[in-house]
């Protein structure tokens, strides 16, 4: 079993112990606040930040300890992120629905839920907790499921980051309407990370859709490497959470101090 396939285990156990019944989470679709759908300062920006709320991760342990997820992101908002990134997966990364609340609470930027989305039902619990955006790895879903799924989110009028991290993960995203796609230098099957991803993929994504480069990136120079690969969005956690100062971290990556 690969380490995708343990977390996702993990993902649906979770999930079984937490499930509604279908009226009780349309109620609750029903009462969550508007869907904050304004992507423009993605495609306005020179580069765009999505900072990312994460306690720890597979591949490193623990990251930080995050007591306060809604300040620590008001602090990237000030730092100058276009998105803020909430884990919400629990086992592998310290997670939860309730930091995800907790954020679009606090801020006034589009939110994210990360996670590893492999039923329907978390798309609908996803909007009843205020999230903006999903993510869809295509590592962990059948084509069939990832049409469906990205027809889902645009239902619920969330918009979603298709994640790819081999070529044919991006033949299959390039198949379907795509607003982002993120490529991942991180193999979600063995947690090797290979930046040459970026300098392969990147390229290949149409200038219409939102490229944004995830995992690996820490320092100006890894930001800069990205763009120079075609990024105009960077995804970044790790170097962010374990800053000293979060919002100067957020600044400096984005070229601004």
């Amino acid at each position: 079993m690969s380490v995708l396939d343990s977390i996702i285990e993990g993902v649906k156990e979770d999930l079984e112990s937490r499930r509604l019944s279908k009226a009780q989470i349309l109620e609750a679709v029903e009462v969550a606040p508007a869907v904050r759908s304004d992507i423009s300062a993605f495609r306005t920006s020179e580069l765009s930040l999505i900072a990312e709320v994460k306690r720890s991760s597979p591949s490193k342990g623990s990251l930080a300890p995050i007591t306060d997820p809604a300040l620590l992101a008001s602090r990237y908002e000030k730092g100058g992120a276009t998105a803020i990134s909430v884990l919400t997966e629990r086992r592998r990364f310290g997670g939860s629905l309730e930091d995800l609340v907790a954020v679009r609470k606090a801020v006034d930027l589009p939110v994210l839920r990360k996670d590893f989305m492999v039923d329907q039902y978390q798309f609908l619990e996803a909007r009843a907790h205020g999230a903006d955006l999903v993510l869809l790895i295509v590592a962990a879903l059948s084509k069939n499921q990832l049409s469906d799924y990205l027809a889902l989110t645009q239902e619920l009028g969330m918009h979603a980051i298709v994640e790819v991290h081999t070529n044919a993960e991006l033949e299959i995203a390039l198949d379907n309407p795509c607003e982002f796609i993120g490529v991942n230098s991180r193999n979600l099957k063995t947690l090797e990370v290979d930046p040459v991803g970026f300098k392969d993929l990147l390229p290949r994504i149409p200038h219409e859709v939102i490229r944004i480069a995830e995992s690996g990136i820490s320092t100006r120079t890894d930001v800069e490497f990205a763009v120079e690969c075609g990024a105009n969005a960077i995804l970044v956690g790790e170097a962010l959470v374990r800053a000293g100062d979060p919002e100067f971290a957020v600044q400096h990556l984005l070229g601004r101090q």
